[in-house]
């Protein structure tokens, strides 16, 4: 006659199946392997129904979170008002636990004084302190400068340029919608679409992955007495 090793509570004992059958049933409970390879197969005594929704929400907690990432460029000589609309923007995405990727970009003669953009971004990054980690300093990038933050844990927000209340009301849609208006006209005057920008270094690209836990395969079976 097969046996299996049951765990039950304090119990772990190797029996044969067929007992092992009617114990669970006489606790009103099903019989679950555990370890099919184990030699005798392990088993457990179980709600089964209970402990499939426990194991599911073990598998989900062990799933990394989600990287979240938004884009706001500027541009050397940004209108005050414009840069006020940028900031609050970064501050609204930093609150709901948006890493920022902040790209100045260079045109034209701009290029010739890189200094320039150099001090927009480290405004950008002295205003952005009171929410923000910085991951990647100002970093010139071919023609444009990166910068790469995080949020600071709620707690320890300070916004600078919106109101703390208004935290749950932002309508990021609208924020992404308006963003995109600016890179387009930015691209706009740059003389190209936005569809023929393509970044020089791919790689630094973080996009909102979202990271499967390890499929350990099929559902364990439920044994019951034939």
């Amino acid at each position: 006659m097969p046996e299996v090793r049951v765990i039950y509570g304090e119990i772990n004992l190797v029996m044969q199946t067929r007992i092992a059958l009617q114990k669970a049933k006489a606790l009103g409970l099903d019989l679950v392997e555990i370890a099919s390879t184990a030699r005798p197969p392990v088993c457990k005594i179980v709600d089964y129904g209970k402990w499939k929704y426990e194991q599911a929400k073990l598998k989900r907690d062990k799933k990394p979170n989600k990287v979240k990432e938004k884009e706001i460029k500027f541009r050397v000589g940004i209108d005050p008002h414009d840069y006020l609309i940028k900031l609050t923007r970064s501050e609204d995405f930093l609150a709901h636990g948006y890493k920022l990727r902040l790209q100045l970009q260079f045109r034209g003669r701009e290029n010739a004084h890189k200094e320039l953009g150099f001090e927009m971004m480290n405004k950008v990054r002295l205003d952005l302190l009171g929410m923000a980690h910085i991951d990647l300093e100002p970093k010139l990038n071919n023609r444009s400068i990166l910068m790469m933050v995080s949020p600071l844990p709620p707690s320890r927000q300070v916004p600078k340029f919106r109101k703390a209340e208004d935290r749950h009301k932002v309508d990021l849609d609208a924020h992404d919608e308006a963003e995109a208006a600016d890179h387009a006209q930015m691209a706009e005057e740059d003389g190209s679409h936005p569809e023929d920008h393509h970044d020089d270094h791919p790689e630094d690209h973080h996009h909102e992955d979202a990271h499967q836990g390890d499929d350990d395969g099929d559902s364990p079976e439920v044994s019951q007495e034939a």
